[in-house]
């Protein structure tokens, strides 16, 4: 679902499309906004427009129709290099015969800086990313984490207002992704800087955004901050993308105000917050988190209907119990309890009831 593109947004979007063959459109009508100084992460899989969308932000890519505005003006037709973004790629993008230092002064040289000011700026940047004792030494002397602390101090270092980064962590191993996220997000908010982030990586999104634009088939599914999308997803597709989701389909039986009936297709009958439901025998397919799931009658409001499952799997995770259960037929339906003193630990044959609150159950779309 697109949201309409607002007159005070520093970075927008408005009807735009993109088409390679004149026929087949990778970005369809889109109309978003981004705030000055938010994080903006574009997620999705791959083929979902999210990359073309940077690109064409960037000028590396023309849109086919619609605007793209950059604080309220269009850039259409602005030429990459003047548009005073500030780029970071997954593979770097260094200059491989220039030393770190050359590698920044090169986008203050293009914009005409004298040789004193480009030093205190090339300092301040390299600082910025705690890299200052490697000035004099080329990329291939560093290591992958090193290289990607120099790319994004290259895309500071003219201090632009708006930074654009396309899957910028995607070659580094979890431990230094992890480490990377937290240094740019609080860089792009102690510099007051825009961001747009590309990613495929839903942990990246929830983690670093200020909001998350879900894609798939060229369209945002959803946008909002990453604690609604997770928790209040719009349709099945972003339900299952983001996070760990268990599903089960079925048909609405009764709608009453906030809560409805679904009758699973094994025939159970479970409770349900309507989303993208609205009468009843409508198809629904209802998704629900892991971690809402209880076992423990006594946390249950009196009425709500519990399901009777068999436990396939039990998993010491240490913080958490991970069980697997089979469910209306499903026999992949994940249980995440607290590990407490309280909490069973199930054993595999185990027949057990669950349940749920009824507004951690979402009827959503059901895909054909």
């Amino acid at each position: 679902m697109a949201e309409a593109a607002n007159n005070d947004a520093f970075v927008a979007f408005e009807r735009v499309q993109k088409s390679y063959d004149g026929v087949t459109l990778v970005v369809k009508d889109l109309n978003l906004s981004v705030a000055k100084g938010e994080f903006l992460t574009m997620l999705g899989p791959s083929g979902s427009g999210k990359t073309t969308c940077l690109m064409m932000l960037a000028g590396f890519e023309t849109a086919t129709t619609g605007d793209i505005l950059l604080d309220g003006k269009p850039i259409n037709s602005v030429p990459p290099h003047k548009r005073g973004i500030g780029m970071v790629f997954q593979n770097y993008a260094l200059f491989p015969h220039m030393s770190v230092g050359e590698n920044l002064a090169f986008p203050l040289e293009v914009r005409g800086m004298g040789k004193s000011d480009r030093e205190k700026s090339i300092k301040r940047a390299l600082d910025m990313v705690q890299m200052g004792d490697f000035i004099n030494r080329r990329p291939a002397q560093l290591s992958g984490g090193q290289q990607q602390r120099i790319a994004l101090a290259r895309a500071l270092v003219f201090e632009p207002e708006l930074v654009l980064m396309d899957e910028p962590l995607g070659a580094l191993d979890k431990q230094l992704r992890e480490q990377l996220q937290f240094e740019i997000t609080r860089l792009a908010h102690d510099l007051g800087i825009t961001t747009v982030y590309v990613t495929h990586d839903q942990t990246e999104a929830l983690t670093m955004s200020d909001n998350v634009a879900v894609f798939d088939d060229g369209r945002i599914q959803q946008l909002d901050p990453p604690d609604v999308l997770y928790e209040e997803p719009r349709n099945s597709f972003v339900a299952q993308f983001i996070g760990e989701n268990n599903t089960l389909d079925g048909v609405v039986k009764e709608i009453s105000g906030e809560r409805c009936v679904v009758e699973l297709d094994g025939g159970e009958l479970i409770d349900a917050k309507p989303v993208n439901v609205s009468k009843s025998g409508e198809r629904t397919r209802v998704s629900i988190r892991p971690e809402r799931i209880e076992a423990n009658k006594e946390r249950l409001a009196e009425g709500v209907h519990t399901i009777q499952a068999e436990v396939m799997e039990f998993i010491y995770m240490g913080d958490v119990f991970r069980t697997r259960l089979k469910v209306a037929g499903n026999d992949d339906f994940i249980m995440k309890t607290r590990n407490a003193p309280d909490q069973v630990r199930h054993k595999p044959g185990d027949m057990i009831e669950i349940g749920w609150l009824p507004e951690d159950c979402r009827a959503l779309d059901c895909p054909a």
